[in-house]
């Protein structure tokens, strides 16, 4: 999509407070400046329990919802859409999502503890694997001033920068973007010694990827400060999944940035290790960019 066509948010609640919480991010997050936003609130009683009471109680709840989305939000947006849908939450959020022809898709995290990627994977994890845009997975409520993306020197890890460059850069608005090189070592010193020119080679091999991920992040800076960002790097040689959770942590980040795997119809089979991972572990919200 062109930077200066209008950008499509669904926001999914079901007023859960982990909804709540995606729903305030979603109305302080820098979205690009011609934004349109529309709320989803599922509902859908399994059939075993089709009751009068049942039903009335989630048409309650679903009013509930959107009534809490409806004043968070239309500060922001005037001309919110809310759409009330009796449908499984992932498909009926899935389905706005690709009738709204959606940029990103707000969903709040389920689950906590040691537990919460099982407990996630009922809505939120189904969102993610199944959408054709990217997802904002949110745990607690943020206002988003710092922000670490992870980039790995893989053509899907770009669409992360470019899905930064097209939000509007808060006060002191900061990226820092975060590539871990995968450094080749001999299996023994022994094997150095005796191997002059096999330890030259693999030398010359660290350089050349050191180099070249060095370049790649210098490219991604410059793209983000033209738009207003501070941008700074940090190339690691360690797990890149632990680094990227280091960095959140020593810049004080509010919001992650990572890119997924996966296209057509492996999509919601393949999200990549890092951003597996990154769901799982990050303490702060995540932007699956695709």
């Amino acid at each position: 999509m062109a930077a200066d066509q209008e950008f499509r948010v669904i926001v999914a609640t079901d007023g859960s407070d982990n909804a709540r919480d995606a729903v305030t991010t979603a109305r302080h997050f820098p979205w690009p400046a011609v934004t349109r936003v529309r709320v989803v609130v599922a509902r859908r009683s399994p059939t075993e329990y089709r009751r009068s009471i049942l039903l009335t109680a989630l048409d309650r709840g679903a009013e509930i919802a959107a009534d809490h989305a409806r004043r968070v939000l239309t500060p922001g947006w005037p001309d919110l859409d809310m759409v009330i849908v009796d449908k499984a939450p992932v498909t009926a959020v899935l389905d706005q999502a690709k009738r709204f022809g959606a940029d990103v898709i707000v969903v709040g995290w389920r689950g906590h503890g040691a537990v919460r990627r099982a407990l996630m994977g009922s809505v939120s994890r189904g969102i993610v694997r199944g959408a054709a845009c990217s997802v904002l997975v949110v745990r607690q409520r943020q206002r988003v001033h710092r922000v670490v993306i992870g980039l790995d020197q893989a053509p899907h890890a770009s669409p992360a920068v470019a899905l930064v460059e097209r939000l509007v850069p808060p006060a002191r608005g900061r990226v820092t973007l975060v590539t871990a090189v995968t450094l080749t070592t001999l299996p023994s010193r022994r094997v150095a010694l005796a191997a002059g020119e096999l330890a030259g080679e693999v030398k010359r091999m660290n350089v050349i990827r050191t180099q070249r991920a060095t370049k790649e992040l210098n490219r991604a800076v410059a793209r983000l400060k033209a738009k207003g960002w501070d941008a700074r790097t940090a190339l690691t040689t360690g797990e890149p999944l632990n680094d990227l959770m280091g960095a959140v942590k020593a810049s004080r980040a509010h919001l992650l940035v990572v890119g997924a795997k996966g296209t057509s119809g492996v999509r919601h089979l393949l999200l990549g290790s890092v951003a597996e991972g990154a769901l799982s572990r990050s303490p702060v919200p995540v932007l699956i960019a695709r």
